[in-house]
């Protein structure tokens, strides 16, 4: 979800003192649930959001890449992000203290404040909607996805084949390719299903449903 706010901001702004700094693949960038006090823009490279689980980005929900304004709508409205953001590749940031965009938003009129506070609460919305959806238990949506896509087999019992790599299936499911595998896992161990090579074979249909919470 790229956000329009930051497409809003005037170049002007990276005309303000700021701070230019350079991550590492793999740095956390942003924190959800904590206050801001600077606004980011990402200069160069992309920057993953979405929830972590156990230090590692577990629920992605999207990518940003430079040039781009990194959670504006939560800076503009005062309010802490509700994702986290996890450098994907090498990443320059410019951090543009809190202090001088406030300075800067309150010299503008109140008509265009108005405007661009309304786009803000519109993508805040959005983005809650969207993490509260992430948010469903990986378990879950793990079950959900081997319900709808599991077919009948020669025996007559329910299995999924896989097409695709587990990456691209971890990405469609919004986690991470280590949380898909531990989930697996542990669907096994629980005698939810059965993995033969590329089949997964759907033991208890009535246990996944219970899961899923069909």
């Amino acid at each position: 979800m790229r956000c329009t706010l930051g497409a809003m901001l005037p170049p002007e702004l990276l005309d303000l003192p700021s701070e230019r700094i350079c991550m590492e693949p793999g740095t956390v960038v942003l924190r959800r649930g904590v206050a801001f006090n600077c606004v980011s823009h990402i200069e160069s490279g992309r920057v993953a959001r979405g929830l972590m689980d156990g230090g590692v980005l577990a629920h992605q929900l999207g990518a940003a890449e430079g040039p781009f304004w990194l959670e504006a709508s939560a800076a503009l409205l005062g309010l802490a992000s509700v994702v986290d953001a996890v450098a994907e590749t090498r990443v320059t940031l410019r951090r543009l203290p809190m202090a001088a965009f406030r300075n800067w938003l309150g010299g503008l009129p109140k008509a265009t404040r108005g405007v661009l506070r309304d786009v803000a609460l519109a993508h805040r919305q959005q983005t809650e909607l969207a993490v509260s959806r992430l948010a469903k238990d990986a378990e879950a949506r793990c079950a959900e996805w081997l319900l709808r896509h599991a077919e009948v087999g020669p025996q007559g019992a329910l299995a999924v084949m896989l097409q695709q790599r587990k990456r691209m299936l971890a990405a469609q499911l919004g986690i991470a390719p280590e949380t898909l595998s531990r989930v697996l896992r542990q669907l096994r161990e629980r005698s939810l299903i059965s993995v033969s090579g590329r089949v997964l074979s759907l033991v208890d249909p009535a246990g996944l449903r219970s899961l899923a919470g069909a």
